[in-house]
This record gives C-alpha cells, sequence and structure tokens, in this order.
C-alpha cells in the first residue's frame, strides 16, 4: 500500500525516522550491483543497524548539502516554468517495506528528478542526451512505487542549458528492480534476525510451536 508523506522536510529528523530500515529509490542502484558487493552488504548492514537500534545510520547537513538544495530549488522552479507543469513537493513516499524521496510529483501521472551537476558534468550530460546511466534504478523505482507513468529526470548548473530527459514505465525492468529489492528485503529480514539472536543458546525442537515441528519435518 502506497502512502505519500507531503508535510516531512526532506533532510529532517522525521524523515529520517520515516525512511529508517528500508531501501529507498536512491540506493536502488546498490542492491541492483551484481553479486555481493562490497558496498550492497554495507548498505545491508546499515539498514539492519537501523532496524534492531532504532536509530538513523546518516543524519547530517553541511555546506555542500545546503548549497545542492538551494540549486535544486533553481532547478524545479526552471522546470515549472519551462513546462508551464503542475508540482507537487512531497517529504516521502512509503510503499510496502521500500520508499523514495521524489523531488516533486508531476499532475497526476508523472514526477520529477533532479541532480545538479558541476559544468564539466552538465555539458558531458547535454551532449549525450539521455538519462545518465548511474540514475536509471533510481528513476525507474520512483516511477514503480510512486505508481506513475513517467518521470523528468532533470540535470542542472546555473548558467548552462537544462537537460531534461522524460522517462517511460518498463515494465519488464521494474519486473527486475522488483525481484531484486524482495530478495534484498528477504536478506535484510535474515540478517536481522541472526544479530537478534546472537550469543542466544540455538532452538531445540521441543522449544518450537507445533507448526513450525510439522514443517521441517516434512
Amino acid at each position: 500500500m502506497m502512502e505519500i508523506f507531503t508535510d516531512l522536510e526532506q533532510g529532517s529528523s522525521e524523515w529520517f525516522a520515516c525512511r529508517a530500515g528500508i531501501p529507498t529509490a536512491s540506493k536502488f542502484a546498490t542492491v541492483m550491483a551484481k553479486g555481493e558487493g562490497k558496498t550492497r552488504s554495507e548498505y545491508m548492514r546499515k539498514l539492519a543497524g537501523e532496524i534492531l537500534t532504532g536509530e538513523p545510520s546518516e543524519q547530517f547537513s553541511n555546506i555542500h548539502t545546503d548549497r545542492g538544495n538551494e540549486m535544486e530549488d533553481e532547478a524545479r522552479e526552471t522546470y515549472a516554468f519551462i513546462n508551464d507543469a503542475d508540482i507537487q513537493r512531497v517529504g516521502f513516499i512509503r510503499n510496502g517495506n521500500k520508499g523514495a524521496s521524489p523531488d516533486s510529483l508531476v499532475g497526476a501521472d508523472g514526477g520529477l528528478e533532479i541532480k545538479t551537476a558541476l559544468p564539466h558534468i552538465q555539458i558531458d550530460r547535454l551532449e549525450r542526451d539521455r538519462l545518465p546511466p548511474e540514475h536509471k534504478a533510481q528513476v525507474y523505482g520512483n516511477i514503480w512505487l510512486a505508481e506513475r507513468e513517467w518521470w523528468d529526470f532533470v540535470s542542472y548548473w546555473p548558467r548552462l542549458p537544462v537537460l531534461t530527459v522524460r522517462v517511460y514505465r518498463d515494465e519488464e525492468y521494474i519486473k527486475t528492480l522488483s525481484d531484486e529489492i524482495d530478495r534484498f528485503n528477504d536478506e535484510l529480514a535474515a540478517l536481522v534476525e541472526r544479530v537478534s539472536r546472537y550469543g542466544q543458546p540455538p532452538l531445540r525442537m521441543e522449544d518450537l510451536p507445533e507448526s513450525a515441528r510439522l514443517l521441517m519435518a516434512g
């Protein structure tokens, strides 16, 4: 079931608490990484820590993130003006045991993902004129979790042209994404269970409920 939290300010303590313990679209590329890489396993351990301690693993703001937020606002206003778009700011979207923090929803069917890019990166993106592959999982994850038909990827730097790439639903890729997130969540639940039982004596057969004993007996 999808829940949209419109009153949460992204980066606030309430926002961190809302997304704690679940994979979010900004990290879907990490989850989708082939094999059992260090980055994927580290992300899983961070989420397990949030579940077990009730504390967010990340909570920060500095001059760089503040500057990024200012430019994101500039990009959003520019996008809305150029496209005469009806945009809605939201704090967080939760859909089951996964979530996303869209930069905006657009109308009834769309959404917006904004990335600020240093001039040399922006120029490269303008030359390529496509969705950067490193942001594919996040954009499609937003479409999937927000239950939308399309998403605009916007790359922005002041005094340079704005890159806007519209991405439409791709059910085949979304199915792949869904399967990988489910697998990740299954592994996360198993990790939390192992850690929560660390140092405890193993369960004896007679300690299990009858239904579990019958299941294990085949």
